[in-house]
């Protein structure tokens, strides 16, 4: 099962669900920003993805400098509160599958964590072919 912490708004999140469903996969979409987060959930999803908090959180097209949260001295522990009541400051997509969990950005990322790929030539939507060779000898 694949699994993608979801922002439709968001170009490289869209570009990843479009690259997962041309690969042949039926992803369980989870719309976090309107469903949240849970404090277990988002530590158990950031820890799979060998991620803190503050490398998880998105720094731009968010509210991250207005809450103070760019501050080197601001604590992990207050960007994850912060993320919780703010669920778009996580950055995004976050990506589950059987071979492991990972933000993926570059949307190239989540091929890294498929067994079968979308068929050559794939372009994501802003039109860039999705070079799988290079992808494959990369991570695959």
């Amino acid at each position: 099962m694949i699994v993608i912490h979801h922002n439709p708004d968001c170009e490289t999140s869209r570009n990843v669900l479009a690259i997962i469903e041309a690969a042949g996969y039926t992803p369980v979409i989870v719309a976090y920003l309107t469903e949240g987060w849970t404090r277990s959930q988002l530590l158990a999803l950031l820890a799979a993805a060998d991620l803190t908090p503050r490398k998880a959180l998105r720094e731009t097209k968010s509210p991250a400098a207005d809450l103070g949260l760019l501050a080197p001295d601001v604590s992990d522990e207050a960007i994850l509160d912060a993320m919780l009541q703010h669920p778009v400051l996580v950055n995004r997509p976050i990506v589950c599958s059987p071979r492991g969990v990972k933000l993926c950005r570059p949307s190239e990322t989540v091929l890294e964590l498929l067994d079968a790929w979308p068929p050559e030539p794939f372009y994501k939507e802003d039109g860039t072919l999705l070079n799988s060779t290079l992808a494959r000898q990369a991570g695959n």
